[in-house]
This record gives C-alpha cells, sequence and structure tokens, in this order.
C-alpha cells in the first residue's frame, strides 16, 4: 500500500480553489502532498462575466478559456491532478451519477484531508450545495456497501475554506494556515484567472488580514510567529488527539 499523502479539494467552479485554498494547496504540494483538485463545473455561466462581455462568445468558448485558466493556476500551486466534471452551474445538477463518479475520486484518491466551501451561502447556493454534495460523498466513500470490495474510505477531515462575503456566511475559522513560504505560489495563481481579475486583490487583502490574525492568535507580541499571509479554514468534525497544545 503507498504512503502517499494525499489531499482533496472539490470545488463548485473553476476558480473556486484558487481563491479560498491556493495557499493550502501550494503549502501541501511543498511538503510532499499529491493535492487532487475536482472542479464540478468552469463556472461558465455565472463567473465569467468578463468573457461575456466579449463579442461573439459562446458557451464552448467560456468554457475552454476557463479550463485553461484553471489549469494553468494547477501548475502554479503544484497540483498533482486537476479534474473538471462539467456539471453546468448556476445552478449545479448533483445527480446520483455525479454522486457515484465523485466517491470513485474520493476512494482512488484516499484523501488525509479534504476542502469544500462554506455550509451557507444565500449569496452563491452553488456553493453550499457542493458543500452538501463533498459531506454525502464523503459518508458514502466510507460505505462498506457502496460498491463491495473497493477500498473504503476513512475519516479525512472536511475544511471549510472561506466563502466572499465571511460575516453572511455563519463561516467561523478555527484553523489559521501561514501560506507566507507560498504566497507568491498563490498570487500567481490568482492572475492566472483572467476572467474574474475584479477579484484579485480582494483576495490579496483576505490573506494579508488572515496573515494578522494568525500573527495574533500564535502569539501576537508575546512571540508570535511573523506570517504575512495565511488562509482559515472551519473544520468540521474534531480532531482525536493524545495531547492537547
Amino acid at each position: 500500500m503507498s504512503d502517499k499523502k494525499t489531499a482533496l479539494v472539490i470545488s463548485a467552479h473553476s476558480a473556486d480553489f484558487v481563491w479560498r485554498a491556493g495557499g493550502a494547496i501550494a503549502k501541501h504540494a511543498k511538503l510532499g502532498y499529491d493535492v487532487t483538485v475536482v472542479c464540478l463545473s468552469y463556472g461558465e455561466r455565472g463567473e465569467s462575466a468578463k468573457l461575456w462581455k466579449q463579442e461573439g462568445m459562446t458557451l464552448d468558448k467560456v468554457k475552454t478559456e476557463r479550463r485553461k485558466e484553471a489549469e494553468n493556476a494547477a501548475k502554479e500551486l503544484g497540483v498533482a491532478d486537476i479534474q473538471f466534471f462539467d456539471m453546468g452551474d448556476y445552478p449545479l445538477e448533483f445527480t446520483r451519477e455525479y454522486k457515484d463518479k465523485m466517491v470513485d475520486v474520493i476512494r482512488a484518491v484516499q484523501p488525509k484531508f479534504m476542502f469544500s466551501h462554506s455550509k451557507w451561502d444565500p449569496y452563491n447556493t452553488d456553493h453550499m450545495n457542493t458543500t452538501q454534495f463533498a459531506l454525502e460523498t464523503r459518508m458514502m466513500a466510507q460505505a462498506w456497501g457502496h460498491n463491495p470490495g473497493e477500498k473504503v474510505l476513512g475519516a479525512p477531515q472536511l475544511y471549510l475554506f472561506e466563502p466572499h462575503q465571511t460575516e453572511q456566511m455563519n463561516w467561523k475559522p478555527n484553523i489559521f494556515l501561514d501560506i507566507s513560504d507560498v504566497w507568491d505560489r498563490k498570487w500567481a495563481a490568482i492572475q492566472c484567472m483572467q476572467g474574474q481579475e475584479h477579484l484579485w486583490h480582494f483576495y490579496e487583502n483576505v490573506a494579508e488580514n488572515r496573515g494578522n490574525h494568525f500573527r495574533r492568535n500564535s502569539g501576537g507580541q508575546a512571540g508570535g510567529k511573523a506570517a504575512t499571509h495565511a488562509e482559515g479554514f472551519e473544520a468540521i468534525f474534531p480532531r482525536t488527539v493524545d495531547e492537547l497544545d
């Protein structure tokens, strides 16, 4: 059995993994993890306004451009594998076929931990429905009776990454990850997302603000770590530990 460390990101649209978990992806790729990213859609209808404003634009052209952007960003972050389910967006359609397909990926990857969206997002229901999808397929992947004979999933943590309008989403971070040493990789990946250029500096500011929160919560003026950029996550499941720190 391989002892390769793995992680899995389930992203509603093709740019979400970059804005919200790009630092975590780059950080863990640097640590030797194989990180798999699954984009459920390209965000072709609801998150590609810049492209649609171009004369002669078509749905297929938008998909092609958004896929290219995501693939380029994935390379910058060190993603081992990026997959596109092409489920459409606004809204995403979570059929049993796609649930079974996602379970197949989860079991193949056997992630040590997973990432997805906040549990609540009234501004973009694709996001919160993706988290429900992630929870359901994680549960299915653990079921011995689902495709008996396959290796079942253990109990990977599901980390919910930061939504766009945090204060409206009932999202409360309980983990801050220092991404200072890979911020250049995340910034390069952000700039690959040409279709949503208006968000570049917003997420730069988010990373700087979370860096401040990391410094404060790691000791502040009494010896906190001098992080410049960080990402926040909300863990769904309890941690199992032998010692508190």
